[in-house]
């Protein structure tokens, strides 16, 4: 694999279908489904002592996480956000795990006055 079938892969991969999914149909709405896309490719061609022996080498990455939908209704256009339920757990780890530091600093910084 050189760099040029890296880069006709990431052509391939990242289009607006990959983005955007099939419109779907219900009783007078239409939503179109929408994801966040991001990627990240590289390649590279090596030599060995000498000129012995050459490589090339080459990957391609890409994730996709579900950013919500456009439904349109009516004629009108709204955007309705897909909720991501793993980040806010984590968000909430993080916010208790930083309370849990300051209140732990807090009751060490009470303790060494209290000896003085």
């Amino acid at each position: 694999m050189d760099v040029q079938d890296v880069v006709r892969q990431a052509r391939e991969a990242v289009r607006a279908d990959v983005v955007f999914g099939d419109p779907i149909d219900r009783e007078g709405v239409t939503i179109v489904p929408a994801a966040s896309v991001r990627g990240g490719g590289g390649g590279g061609r090596g030599e060995g002592p000498e000129g012995q022996g050459t490589g090339d080498g080459g990957g391609l990455a890409l994730t996709a996480r579900p950013s919500g939908a456009f439904v349109i209704r009516d004629g009108e256009v709204t955007w309705l956000p897909a909720v991501d339920v793993q980040r806010i757990v984590l968000g909430g780890q993080i916010a208790v795990a930083l309370i849990g530091l300051a209140a732990a600093r807090r009751l060490g910084r009470r303790r060494r006055f209290r000896r003085a």
